[in-house]
């Protein structure tokens, strides 16, 4: 079972980081995937479902400006969610967890920026040379083999050996360690929210985000309401800026 997992995890890092789909690499990458793939082999697709949202709060206002990856919610995903379902980790500890791991992942993007830099100059030789095929090698096939090698490997690795580790280095922490972690978990979703509001806080946008949220507090909707009555809201802004719009023109 966890050679299994360990291949699978392998190759769902893989699948996710490789922007071979360009779009959808951020769902096959994103940790609510792994959560409910890696919840349905383990039996426990609730739990993983949990997790793996539960981490996908820590990076929704993520931004990668200029291409830049800031932390790689894949990796964080992909290696903590196996862990916590193996040994039955709390959602908030598993949180914790996952964040040393993101910032890894950073590591893991720059060797791919290296190794494609490298094939980038190969392929300027070749095209001057006008050899088409040996282009496409290298901007397809000899990136994709080095990203299969540098994803799989490490996600492998420590998936295959970490977890028995991790239980391990649990049971000898002191309780209080353990709490503060569990603690930090729950804190870090309120940071990517937080993160959000910054991003849409604009004056004329705020009266929104506040109506939506005293509707879920003290209305008792559910977020599929939510999400219907903020569409129909969004959509009457959009209908009366286009008439303002025209009337000004005509």
């Amino acid at each position: 079972m966890t050679l299994f997992v360990a291949i699978l995890c392998g190759f769902l890092y893989f699948i996710g980081s490789s922007r071979l789909f360009y779009g959808m690499t951020q769902a096959f990458g994103s940790p609510i995937f792994y959560g409910l793939i890696l919840g349905l082999v383990y039996g426990k697709v609730g739990t993983g479902l949990a997790i793996g949202a539960t981490i996908q709060l820590i990076y929704i206002g993520l931004v990668f400006t200029g291409g830049n990856m800031p932390s790689d919610q894949s990796l964080a995903g992909i290696i903590s969610i196996p862990i916590a379902l193996q040994t039955g980790m709390d959602v908030n500890v598993a949180v914790g967890l996952a964040v040393p791991f993101g910032v890894l992942g950073i590591f893991i993007d720059q060797i791919r920026r290296l190794s494609n830099s490298y094939w980038i100059s190969k392929a300027e030789k070749y095209a001057n040379e006008m050899n088409v095929k040996k282009i496409f090698h290298c901007a397809i096939t000899y990136p994709t083999i080095v990203m299969f090698l540098i994803t799989f490997t490490p996600v492998f690795v420590i998936t295959l050996f970490g977890a028995n580790t991790v239980q391990f280095v649990i049971d000898t922490l002191p309780q209080g360690i353990i709490d503060g972690l569990s603690v930090a978990g729950g804190v870090l979703p309120a940071l990517g929210f937080a993160i959000i509001i910054m991003m849409i806080g604009k004056r004329s946008l705020m009266p929104y985000f506040f109506l939506g949220f005293f509707a879920v507090a003290y209305l008792g909707i559910n977020t599929m309401a939510a999400a219907v009555f903020g569409f129909c809201i969004a959509a009457l802004v959009l209908f009366n800026s286009l008439r303002d719009e025209e009337k000004v023109v005509g």
